[in-house]
């Protein structure tokens, strides 16, 4: 009964047929894999099986569909560095691989079911091995990100109690030198090409580990990875998925939002340290059995983008609205071909619509933004064959049913500005992070009555589209007025001058508080007259929204703060107001 549930599983998430012809006119391009948004909410449901484990009933199972010949030839992961090296696997390479690395952790690690793993390593192919490793092994993976400092490599390896870490050259010396103070710490892997005292060198060990290992029977409901949030308000906290909020909850970014079939090539350049890296480059993809195609770029290189997009096949990009601003300001025209690229889509932050529209004119491509946090899956979405309306999130995704609610819990009618809101009672949806590990009272602070509190402020429309406001401690309130940062820098982004910009609140002794903008000047502007380039932004944004929302104050700075996944850090800024107002 176990194994028809898997298979059905496996049937279910993997609709999409892999033989498909893709549509020749990619801009208006029906979705591949549903009719409309509407029968895509009615139609949608997934059986959870008591057991479940991605690596053995959707890696295993599209191995076994390359072996019948009922699968492309399309590789299964796709790699470059950049330098002329490159490297493709099919899904039985894939296995057999990370069948090798299981053993390795169970066998020289000696670690066991349920015991964490954390993995600081930049694009590399080991980095796909240690996530399908983990998943085999039962063993619970922490990613993070290259950019940790030491500091941040102590703090998450304490609070986490991982008791292996796999890192490369770089992070090394940092984690020898606060080792010592890791008590749960005790196995140290290194992807290197050279031997390190007290470390198990990955590379010469692959060599020799086997590639028979029997994948742990996982129950859907394991814990599966932690997720360490990017902490712009406070300290970062660890989050928990499933097997199954992440393993099964992601095929609704694959299957509906991403569009994926067996046949695409799927490219997403977000940092492996965060729960984005698991959305698009590992579970939506592969669920679906698409390409997963990485570039390992030390740092963003526009032009680099460009050149791969124009080179590879690539047919379905994913980039964070930071990319897609530094993207457009490239001239297109003559340099650049993307003649494989049929969808674009943008999460992590909103999406200004002034780029979505350069974005467009550019490459004659849409950008469909998604939302969600590290704790869910997609909660709204722009999906093929809606409208797109510039600006709004979209429409909630299958996984969620999503409301506005005030302070109450009460859902807001449209057009009034309140929580954004996920229903959890009296079902819980699986595409829900399970709780926030060692802080019950945080967990217990985003729930309301029966619904899970994003902390994010939103309304929706009368056509069913949400709009993103602010995280609910951005917003500024100014002479009675509700102001959103997002609105604000979305009119300043189309003013020439400005490269990036960030709205908070400043303190006022009349109005109490007004809006104050931060602005990144692009290099041409940086030698003008910045007391008439204030009053000419100033006039520009009265002219763009409502008059009320214009930044009363302005700021020239070279650079934003920002978190190490290129959020930016408003809260920093706001607490530098009012301290030092």
């Amino acid at each position: 009964m176990v194994m028809l549930l898997r298979a059905r599983c496996f049937h279910r998430l993997a609709i999409s047929d892999p033989m498909r012809v893709l549509y020749k006119d990619y801009r208006t391009a029906a979705p591949q894999n549903f009719s409309n948004y509407d029968s895509m909410k009615q139609d949608f449901k997934i059986e959870i099986p008591e057991y479940f484990n991605f690596a053995k009933d959707v890696l295993d199972q599209w191995t076994n569909m390359e072996k019948a010949g009922k699968r492309l030839s399309n590789p299964a992961f796709w790699w470059i560095d950049g330098n002329g090296e490159e490297l493709r696997w099919s899904f039985e390479e894939l296995g057999l691989l990370s069948r090798k690395f299981a053993n390795i952790l169970t066998e020289a690690c000696s670690l066991q079911r349920g015991d964490r793993v954390m993995v600081i390593l930049p694009k590399v192919p080991e980095w796909w091995l240690a996530n399908v490793a983990c998943l085999r092994t039962g063993t619970v993976l922490i990613p993070g990100t290259t950019q940790l400092t030491q500091k941040d490599i102590l703090y998450r390896l304490q609070s986490s109690k991982a008791k292996c870490i796999i890192t490369d050259d770089t992070l090394a010396p940092a984690v020898d030198a606060v080792a010592a103070k890791c008590e749960n710490l005790h196995s140290k892997l290194i992807v290197s090409q050279h031997s390190r005292e007290g470390w198990g060198n990955l590379k010469e060990m692959m060599k020799y580990a086997s590639d028979s290992h029997t994948c742990v029977d996982t129950k859907h409901d394991e814990m599966m990875a932690i997720y360490f949030t990017s902490g712009t308000t406070g300290p970062p906290k660890m989050i928990g998925h499933t097997h199954s909020s992440f393993g099964l909850g992601l095929s609704v970014n694959g299957r509906f939002w991403l569009d994926l079939i067996a046949s695409d090539v799927m490219w997403n350049t977000s940092d492996t340290g965060w729960a984005k890296s698991a959305w698009s480059s590992v579970f939506s993809p592969w669920t679906q059995g698409a390409c997963v195609f990485a570039h390992y770029l030390p740092r963003f290189e526009s032009t680099s983008i460009l050149q791969t997009l124009s080179k590879f096949p690539i047919t379905v990009f994913c980039s964070a609205p930071t990319a897609y601003r530094m993207l457009v300001q490239n001239d297109m025209s003559r340099s650049y071909k993307f003649n494989s690229l049929k969808h674009c889509v943008s999460a992590g932050e909103p999406i200004n619509p002034e780029v979505m529209e350069q974005w467009r004119k550019k490459t004659g491509l849409d950008i469909y933004e998604g939302y969600g946090q590290t704790e869910t899956v997609l909660i709204c979405g722009n999906f093929k064959g809606m409208k797109i309306k510039p600006g709004s999130m979209g429409k909630p995704s299958p996984a969620f049913d999503v409301k506005i609610l005030d302070e109450n819990g009460a859902t807001l009618p449209p057009g009034q500005e309140g929580d954004i809101a996920v229903q959890v009672l009296p079902e819980r949806p699986f595409g829900l992070f399970t709780h926030y590990v060692d802080n019950p009272s945080k967990t217990a602070s985003t729930l309301r009555g029966n619904f899970y509190i994003t902390g994010d402020r939103g309304y929706m429309d009368e056509d069913g589209y949400f709009w993103f406001v602010a995280r609910s401690d951005d917003i500024i309130l100014s002479s009675g007025y509700r102001i959103g940062p997002f609105e604000v820098e979305s009119a300043l982004i189309e003013h020439p001058s400005i490269a990036e910009s960030a709205v908070v609140s400043s303190p006022d002794p009349i109005r109490g508080e007004v809006v104050k903008a931060f602005i990144v000047l692009n290099p041409d502007y940086k030698s003008h007259d910045h007391e008439q380039l204030r009053k000419e932004i100033q006039e520009h944004v009265k002219k763009t929204t409502a008059p009320y929302k214009y930044p009363r104050k302005v700021e020239f700075i070279e650079e934003l703060p920002k978190t190490v996944s290129g959020k930016v850090k408003r809260n920093e800024l706001r607490k530098k107001e009012w301290i030092t107002t």
